[in-house]
């Protein structure tokens, strides 16, 4: 009888598990246990679960069982780091997990601690913990071995399908299984295969014999022999078939900083993963294991300094690999510029204080898309290379190539890659039934001969485990699949560019959007508002001190510090909103106690700049400008808002008199009308906005109506709650048109403003439309008590313009995205990010839509949408419960948005004038730096990490180029343009500003 390929392998597959159960030839109980220094039995509950656990026991191997053989096996009910003491006191600890439960003892007596928690990898609690397992196993290491290259073979064979290796490698295996001498006593077999699942569905077994027996030597030895000549065998056929392209091992343990957990575990999940790579590197030499992101070093460093010191020992050696060249793995879609930028020159400065070198691969493996703003950033950084897997998470479109050059808004490049790994991604394993499909799936293999695959356990399950040593070592000899050996990320990269300058690569420009997790831009809304406050604020603490230091007042601090809190609450599952509640509360904390540090600093340097002005009467109000725009005079002081006549120069210092700030006038309101020089506001009965005229260029912007808050209470996406925004959202959507009170509450000559009160369902949102008499756009001041779940809430405007495309602003500069639908690519971008603005203009004319903490915006025809709030449950049940406060503004303009001043008054809404009463300062004016040439936006003006200089850093916002120079006050020097690492830029001959060029400076002092 002739067996198909399939049922021989169904054969194999039946066969080779029993191996499995002959893996131990003896087995003995570890009891005498402390739980918190109480006993505690092999089978009992804890007697308590929250928190940090303490177990404790000593453990004595029985006589004759080789030390080497040994495995303690240990199941305790949850995550631990345990720390096994030898009989000489040295100790070593190692990460206890579902996938690393068994460690080798150190001598024949030890002792063993953990620290442990009833939770599972991905977060999830045990309810019920107890003392589950505690076992010594005498392995029998040639059945083991010989177990998983046959679970090898079986792999192989899956994933090879039709090749004609197939029937060979089936063939290799059954005559390896064929020539084992195999145990047969009743008593024996049934005991040790009662596990067994068919064993498990019988009614009921017979009674099974205590301590089954294990082979005899005759029986090991035909063991020994049947591996041995099944890897000859392997060997013999790798030369007819060869390996089919190459597939680079690294092994990773992507571990979140935080999402299903708080980050107190990720600081224990670090410990427990990093002791485990390295336990790894002590059983193979050729073993290569890579750890992103800065901040857990820095953790680790303070958490576990010997842990560290072994890390740098593994750095130096080749083994451990530092990769990223970030402070964290951030979501790149919502930090500012200059967010991006101090991730990158914190990490890098740290990586190269802490293990001697630089990174020139940026690894964000799982990250919601990529701002173009960000290979211009990695190639000033010293990163010429940019690692992913999350592209390919794209639902409809996928990004063409898996390496290819990614071109930013600037025009710098960064050789990209991605893999296609079916089973878990970034979390591969070592099995042919991975390796082989995502070498299939690499589309480059017609350019370059290698891929990479992360392996191991991520997000806190350990990361390797010993079983994939075995496995690599094995796989060298397989023929058909491809060649796959442990490799640095490093080496993988020169070697693929070095096929990129032989050989042409694709490019793509700009952001690379991920067309899924639309939703991250609108999670957790709270935080969001509160990033943004904290990152603006260190911007201008910086700014404020620095303008003060080059008038006369001392070199500012540094406030690494104070940027390492938010870079650390930019990961990629904080900000985005995807992760529990209890990660909120902390950044909730930490972002407060950044703004609040901001506002001090700026307080401080305010203090620090005043003696330095001329002195003159009271009365008077100091005003700054902290950016590169010219600014009307509009501030917000303890007696309310000013609009006066007059402008503050770009990064200029100002002591207006009070009884010079007279209002500027033109400024008048009724219930329903706001109206300025400018622009008139009319509401409908609804509260909505009917007509929203610009008085300069005679056009109404509002088609249909604006502001209008559409509900849409089939916010219920397939798999990922706070991720994910279907496409077909809108498809049941209600409009709150019913109010509760809607009144003119502020009729001044400064400011005037209408207040809309509404309640929808359980909640309630008040809405204040204001407009300040020099202002170009009307603000939309909201609170809201949000009581909903499964509902998304959305301001519509329908706008009388008409555009192919909308100009959306991004890090340092903008991205152009498509209102129609007319293709896939089209169709899934339904939901973009975008950061101050969203503008829709046609020529001669256009209208903004302006934010203050929002990132989800849609743009179809010609219709702005913006996302306010939603009400998903899972992984926090009160994801944006509650209240909230935010401002959002439309503004119509003549020209483009460049023209119109859509950046400026975006600007205003998120950074207003710096404004302190004053006495005894002179009225009168400075600018202790002069921007002159091309309009350009500001990023930072800060003390050089070094210590000595002052560094400036600007860039192009719209696509645009030409001269750019700076004047400095008298004393100071520009020593030229240095990279975001501040060091001289290699080729200086460029000046001026190119097109979304992000350039600095240092200014050193006579």
């Amino acid at each position: 009888m002739t067996l198909t390929n399939a049922q021989r392998l169904e054969r194999l597959q039946v066969r080779m598990a029993e191996l499995e159960f002959w893996r131990a030839r003896k087995t003995a109980v570890v009891d005498g246990w402390q739980f918190n220094g109480a006993p505690l039995a092999i089978g009992a509950d804890w007697p308590q679960k929250d928190g940090v656990q303490k177990f404790s026991g000593e453990v004595t191997v029985p006589e004759g069982w080789p030390l080497d053989e040994v495995r303690l096996f240990l199941h305790l009910g949850g995550e631990s780091l345990i720390t096994i003491t030898a009989q000489d006191g040295t100790a070593k600890s190692f990460g206890l997990d579902p996938y690393h439960r068994e460690f080798t003892p150190p001598s024949r007596q030890f002792k063993v601690t953990s620290d442990t928690v009833a939770r599972l990898p991905f977060g999830e609690p045990v309810r019920k913990p107890f003392l589950e397992r505690a076992e010594l196993l005498w392995i029998d290491g040639p059945v083991e071995k010989l177990w998983i290259l046959l679970r090898q073979i079986s792999e192989a064979v899956s994933a090879l399908q039709g090749h004609e290796a197939v029937p060979y490698m089936l063939e290799a295996a059954e005559i390896a299984l064929r020539s084992l001498d195999w145990p047969s006593a009743t008593a024996d077999y049934i005991a040790r295969t009662a596990p067994a699942v068919m064993q498990q569905k019988i009614w009921r077994l017979p009674e099974l014999k205590k301590d089954p027996e294990g082979l005899n030597d005759a029986q090991r030895e035909s063991v020994v022999a049947a591996y041995d000549a099944l890897m000859d065998r392997l060997a013999t056929l790798q030369k007819r078939f060869p390996p089919q392209g190459k597939v680079a091992l690294t092994g990773h343990a992507h571990i979140d900083l935080c999402w299903l957990w708080p980050y107190d575990e990720t600081r224990r999940k670090m410990r427990r993963t990093f002791h485990t790579a390295l336990s790894l590197m002590d059983r193979s030499e050729d073993f290569r294991f890579n750890q992103s992101t800065a901040h857990y070093y820095a953790q680790i460093a303070e958490d576990d300094p010997e842990l560290l010191e072994r890390i740098r020992e593994r750095a130096a050696s080749g083994q451990w690999e530092t990769v990223g060249g970030l402070w964290i793995e951030p979501d790149t879609n919502m930090p500012t510029g200059e967010s991006l930028t101090r991730q990158v020159l914190y990490g890098q400065r740290f990586f190269e204080k802490t293990f001697g070198h630089r990174h020139t691969v940026c690894w964000l493996p799982d990250c919601f898309g990529f701002s173009g703003a960000l290979p211009q950033l990695l190639v000033q950084g010293g990163m010429k290379s940019f690692f992913t897997i999350k592209v390919n998470w794209s639902e409809t479109n996928r990004v063409p190539s898996d390496l290819f050059w990614w071109e930013g808004l600037d025009g710098s490049r960064v050789l990209a890659h991605s893999f296609d790994n079916p089973m878990e991604g970034y979390n591969g394993f070592v099995r042919p039934d991975c390796i082989v499909p995502t070498w299939k799936n690499f589309r480059q293999k017609d350019r370059h001969d290698t891929t990479l695959l992360c392996v191991g356990y991520g997000d806190g399950g350990g990361g390797p485990s010993p079983e994939m040593i075995v496995r690599e070592e094995q796989l060298r000899v397989f023929p058909a699949i491809p060649e796959a050996r442990w490799t640095r990320v490093h080496d993988f990269f020169e070697a693929a560019h070095d096929t990129a300058k032989a050989t042409a690569m694709h490019v793509w420009q700009g952001e690379i959007y991920l067309e899924l997790h639309r939703a991250t831009l609108t999670s957790q809304s709270a935080v969001k508002r509160l990033h943004r406050q904290a990152e603006r604020g260190l911007i201008v603490a910086e700014t404020l001190s620095g303008l003060a230091h080059l008038m006369g007042a001392e070199r500012p601090r540094s406030m690494e510090a104070e940027w390492r809190v938010v870079l650390k609450n930019e990961f990629h599952d904080i900000l985005p909103g995807s992760s529990i509640a209890e990660v909120y509360v902390d950044a909730a904390n930490e972002l407060n106690q950044s703004i609040a540090d901001g506002k001090a600093a700026q307080a401080a340097a305010l203090d620090a700049l005043t003696p330095l002005l001329p002195k003159g009467e009271d009365g008077a109000v100091l005003v700054v400008n902290p950016t590169l725009s010219e600014r009307p005079i509009r501030l917000h002081l303890e007696e309310g808002v000013i609009a006066a006549e007059g402008t503050i120069a770009p990064l200029g210092i100002a002591v207006l008199p009070k009884s010079a700030l007279a209002p500027k006038g033109g400024l008048s309101a009724t219930a329903r009308s706001l109206e300025n020089d400018t622009i008139k506001v009319t509401l409908a009965e609804d509260g909505t906005i009917e007509s929203l005229f610009h008085k300069p260029t005679g056009r109404e912007a509002i088609e249909g109506r604006g502001n209008r808050l559409m509900a849409y209470t089939a916010d219920k996406p397939r798999n990922w709650d706070a991720w994910d925004v279907e496409d077909d959202y809108a498809a049941r959507g209600e409009e709150i048109t019913g109010i509760e009170s809607i009144e003119l509450v502020e009729n001044g000559p400064h400011r005037a403003a209408i207040r809309i009160a509404r309640v929808w369902r359980h909640s309630r949102i008040v809405q204040t439309l204001s407009l300040t008499a020099n202002a170009k756009r009307v603000d939309i001041h909201t609170e809201i008590d949000w009581h909903e779940r499964r509902v998304l809430l959305r301001s519509i405007s329908e706008l009388a313009v008409k555009s192919k495309h909308a100009t959306c602003e991004c890090a340092y500069g903008v991205v152009e995205r498509p209102t129609g639908s007319s293709n896939s690519w089209e169709e899934a971008m339904f939901e973009a990010p975008a950061h101050r603005f969203v503008d829709l203009s046609e020529p001669g004319f256009g209208v903004a839509l302006l934010n203050d903490a929002k990132y989800g915006h849609s743009m179809r025809g010609s219709v702005l949408g913006l996302s306010l709030v939603r009400g998903p449950v899972y992984p926090d049940p009160l994801c944006d419960e509650g209240y909230q406060a935010f401002t959002y503004a439309l503004m119509p303009h003549a020209g483009t948005w460049y023209e119109g001043g859509v950046r400026e008054e975006a600007e205003e809404l998120n950074q207003p004038l710096i404004a302190r009463a004053v006495s005894g300062l002179s009225a009168g004016s400075c600018q202790p730096i002069v921007a002159s040439g091309i309009e350009a936006g500001f990023s930072a003006l800060k003390p050089s990490e070094d210590g000595t200089d002052m560094i400036l850093r600007v860039y192009e916002p719209a696509g645009a180029r030409g001269a750019f120079d700076v004047a400095l006050p008298e004393g100071w020097s520009n020593q030229g343009v240095v990279t975001v690492l501040e060091e001289p830029m290699a080729d200086t001959s460029a000046t001026g500003l190119m097109p979304f060029e992000v350039k600095s400076w240092r200014f050193s002092k006579a």
